[in-house]
């Protein structure tokens, strides 16, 4: 039988995390790493189908068994997975009708393979609507919308083959050439903790008053980033934009909490607080390297290996 085959790039925003949710221009990448999904097909139509969902080490995170006719959960390891699959297969079929009732007939079982450690960050959820959205046809920005929410930068990086312009509303994307001749001084750090984004927009969402001013100068410093010429002034660049996302939030800097005495810059990627910090500095990759070491930050990954 025919075995659909799905897959879509992991990503990180290198810039405007928070203020792109309200216009700001972010500069994001695709990373290397990412997840597929493949959907096996039989000749017998049964009522059920299975749903078992891998990491990259291949062990089962999540397994479950739906009713096709309305994605009722029979069996499951994780309720909260379960709903949240219902929940979005129930979305792309409201999208797309026709998705349901051409789709499901003979499916028996729904696989997905991560490339990257889920605990990482990179998209674990992003490069699952992109995923269903193509099996469905539908727009992956409506079927985000009925869903997780958020930019949607990530679902713009999980089709996209280089780094990438992101803009609301819209969404504005617009692949560019970001391959700074320094990009072998920039690192990639993880910082040996899961953030949940949703709750870092709840806090975002939560500041009173006109973000119009930041918002502006957040989306100067992107398109900074984008044509620095230096490591100096790409770290001088990564500075400003962390005294402000840190002033705006009222958070202290990762660099401030955990890297004090670090010759170099350290910036925040994504929700702060966990996940991934880019790093960039003079010294030589193997010291830099060691002194994160030093710090049992043991997932440190150069700009070329992870980047696409």
């Amino acid at each position: 039988m025919h075995s659909p085959y799905f897959s879509a790039n992991g990503k990180l925003l290198l810039t405007g995390e928070y203020f792109v949710l309200d216009g700001a221009l972010a500069l994001a990448v695709p990373t290397q790493l990412g997840q597929r999904m493949v959907i096996q097909e039989q000749i017998d139509e049964e009522k059920t189908f299975s749903w078992r969902s891998f990491d990259n080490d291949g062990s089962c995170w999540f397994e479950g068994h739906f009713l096709k006719n309305d994605f009722t959960v029979l069996h499951n390891t994780d309720p909260a997975v379960a709903d949240r699959l219902t929940q979005i297969l129930k979305a792309a079929t409201h999208l797309n009708p026709k998705f349901h009732k051409d789709q499901f007939r003979k499916i028996s079982a729904i696989e997905t393979k991560l490339d990257f450690p889920r605990q990482w960050g990179l998209g674990t959820s992003s490069t699952l609507i992109a995923m269903i959205a193509r099996w469905a046809a539908v727009n992956p920005y409506e079927l985000l919308v009925a869903t997780f929410g958020g930019s949607g930068y990530d679902l713009a990086c999980a089709d996209a083959d280089q780094p990438l312009l992101y803009q609301l509303p819209g969404p504005v994307v617009r692949p560019v050439p970001f391959a700074p001749d320094f990009s072998d001084q920039i690192y990639f750090v993880y910082l040996n903790q899961k953030q949940n984004s949703r709750e870092g927009i709840q806090r975002y969402r939560k500041i009173k008053g006109q973000l119009s001013q930041e918002i502006a100068e957040v989306s100067a410093l992107t398109a900074e980033m984008l044509n620095c010429q230096t490591q100096k002034e790409f770290a001088k660049i990564m500075n400003a934009h962390e005294l402000l996302v840190s002033r705006t939030l009222n958070i202290e800097r990762a660099k401030s909490l955990y890297f004090s005495d670090f010759p170099g810059a350290v910036k925040s990627l994504g929700a702060w607080g966990g996940d991934f910090v880019m790093v960039t500095s003079e010294r030589s990759v193997d010291w830099v390297e060691q002194y994160f070491m030093a710090k049992g930050m043991n997932v440190f990954k150069k700009y070329k290996n992870l980047i696409r």
